[in-house]
């Protein structure tokens, strides 16, 4: 998993560089600046959100194993659904695909796309506007309007943990500075115990400093990151199929509808154009030999 990856490097780094001149890391270990700059981040992350916020930041950490959830692949299978589905409407009319939208585990246009059907967020948006689009009593801007208001939402909400942990990762340095003070105000009151024992005492303060910088960027700031991206991740998977069902509603032909859904897609997972045609044709052949 890269975030561990990621994670070994920053502790390889940090702490072999430091071995590298000479420190000792044994110094570096100080329970009590952890307790403050940790006890102090966790309250400050419950203090400033609420219930729902915080159980989707602790729901999403179970998905950041994820890598390449959207990828290449599932552009391309969800370009050939849409395909498939959009020229069965076109051919038999909207009301031929109703059985298949009303109940896509059980539909045969469904069950070639397995990886599909487990993602609910993808098939409650693909179906809920097939569904609005077999009811044939809504404008097309109207129905874009919705999509947009609807992927909106979406984002808003899904980017709530990364927000989070931001302003966690944000204020870490800061509960740093706070352990490393609260360190040296203790140095200065055992003043009279010698130069060398307060030298030490200061020493212990200063690692508060370098604990909250270290976690804020090398840890918390990362993660939050990658949520984001993972939310633009899927965020770009509804604008596929909105603007694929978009084309299809201005009364283009389900091969070019999904190649205006591939021209949506970021370039790193885009097919290219003769890829899709070659995708779309097999899936035409498959449908055909059915």
């Amino acid at each position: 998993m890269l975030i561990v990856l990621g994670y070994i490097i920053v502790v390889v780094a940090v702490f072999g560089g430091y071995a590298m001149v000479g420190g000792h890391l044994g110094a570096m270990f100080q329970p009590a600046e952890l307790v403050i700059i940790a006890g102090a981040a966790l309250g400050a992350f419950v203090a400033s959100n609420n219930g729902k916020a915080i159980k989707a930041t602790l729901r999403t950490f179970s998905k950041l194993k994820r890598t390449t959830k959207y990828n290449k692949t599932m552009y391309m299978e969800l370009l050939a659904l849409q395909y498939k589905l959009l020229s069965k409407a076109r051919r038999d009319g909207m009301l031929a695909i109703e059985r298949d939208i009303d109940d896509p585990q059980n539909s045969p246009m469904f069950a070639d796309y397995p990886r599909l059907l487990a993602d609910p967020m993808i098939m409650a948006f693909l179906t809920d506007y097939l569904r609005l689009m077999v009811s044939g009593n809504m404008d097309p801007f109207e129905i874009d309007a919705l999509m947009e208001h609807e992927i909106e939402t979406f984002q808003h909400e899904a980017e709530i943990p990364s927000h989070a942990l931001h302003a966690v990762g944000d204020g870490l340095p800061a509960f740093g500075i706070v352990a490393a003070v609260m360190g040296v105000v203790h140095a200065l009151g055992s003043a009279d115990q010698g130069a060398a024992e307060m030298g030490v005492l200061i020493a212990n303060a200063l690692v508060g400093t370098f604990v909250g910088i270290l976690l804020a960027y090398g840890f918390v700031n990362p993660v939050a990151g990658r949520i984001l991206l993972q939310v633009n991740e899927a965020v770009k998977m509804l604008q596929c199929i909105r603007v694929t069902l978009m084309a299809s509603l201005n009364g283009y032909a389900p091969q070019l509808a999904v190649e205006f859904g591939r021209k949506a897609l970021f370039t790193a997972e885009r097919p290219t154009f003769t890829e899709l045609e070659e995708h779309v044709r097999a899936s035409k052949n498959a449908a055909g030999g059915s």
